[in-house]
């Protein structure tokens, strides 16, 4: 199959123009849907045989279906950290390059945390559902008393650029942290993981999903966990065992828990839903308009390299 007048790209949601401007001229774009949605996988299959580029917001899988269906694909741009939707070694073989952002999302999940971690501690989300639902008739000084954060420890799992500007963040509120990471750090606060999850008072997760991370957190190491604590999930839905998690929120042992990510995404396992001692939020930890504006625009540029001969930056599959 020969390529039409110039080569084809897909961004399988829409974007704003400004961050388009890398290709333009040297690429026909084609977009997801204008309402912001991600274009369905089979609509994706459908173009592909055209498709020089493709960027995705990591919830593409990239594996030899897709593959056999793009026989020119030269690289496919995740918008994300991750790359869990990655057969890397395929991609390799067949000459695809295989891309991530750098940290441009660190500081806003980072923020995220800090802002779920209050809300689980001051009990804000139930505070306000209170309001809201009319309950609310005389003040009762103590009732929503949570625990002051100063001198707890925060246990962040995976110590990369996310955890560690979390800990920088947390450290302002007078909160010892603590890490664990599979290959010791060789820092003050590094711990085994049975004895951060025995230490902390929150378990913060900011590790990527791997065939050892999977179900990492299950009832085991919940159990683990201080009586009273909580779970901060930024990372991978996969990651936590859902039905442990829902387990361990049921009996009290765990005082709580914020999800930004769900273990069969986007559905949600339906006892955390009625859980007043739960944040859910759906997958929006890294999302502020300047980091999500910053990764677009280096995605683009990434096309941009590769439609030039270059290699694009932030390659995660070298083809050498």
């Amino acid at each position: 199959m020969s390529f039409p007048s110039l080569p084809h790209v897909l961004i399988t949601n829409a974007v704003p123009d400004q961050v388009r401007a890398p290709i333009e001229g040297r690429a026909q774009l084609v977009m997801g849907p204008a309402d912001g949605s991600l274009m369905d996988r089979k609509e994706v299959l459908r173009l592909a045989p055209r498709l020089f580029g493709i960027i995705n917001q990591a919830e593409l899988r990239v594996d030899r279906e897709l593959l056999e269906y793009a026989p020119h694909l030269r690289i496919v741009a995740n918008v994300a950290m991750g790359t869990d939707n990655f057969d890397l070694e395929l991609m390799k073989e067949r000459g695809v390059y295989a891309t991530n952002i750098p940290n441009f999302f660190a500081g806003a999940a980072a923020d995220y945390t800090l802002g779920v971690l209050l809300m689980l501690s001051r009990r804000l989300r139930e505070a306000d559902d209170h309001v809201r639902s009319g309950q609310w008739k005389e003040f009762q000084p103590g009732r929503w008393d949570g625990p002051l954060l100063e001198g707890r420890t925060l246990g962040l799992i995976g110590f990369g650029a996310i955890a560690q500007a979390v800990a920088n963040r947390a450290q302002a509120f007078g909160v010892n942290c603590i890490h664990h990471t599979r290959t010791p750090t060789g820092l003050a606060g590094y711990r085994s993981l049975d004895q951060l999850l025995s230490e902390s008072d929150i378990v913060s997760l900011h590790l990527p999903l791997t065939r050892d991370t999977r179900h990492l957190i299950n009832a085991r190491r919940l159990g683990q966990m201080k009586p009273g604590s909580y779970l901060i999930n930024v990372a991978r839905g996969r990651i936590v065992d859902e039905s442990a998690l829902v387990a361990a929120l049921q009996s009290g042992h765990l005082a709580g828990a914020a999800l930004d990510v769900f273990e069969n995404e986007p559905r949600v396992h339906p006892a955390l839903t009625a859980m007043n001692q739960v944040v859910l939020t759906p997958h929006i930890a890294g999302g502020t308009i300047e980091s999500r504006h910053a990764a677009r625009l280096f995605c683009f540029e990434n096309i941009a390299r590769t439609l030039a001969g270059l290699s694009p930056l932030n390659i995660v599959n070298s083809l050498v």
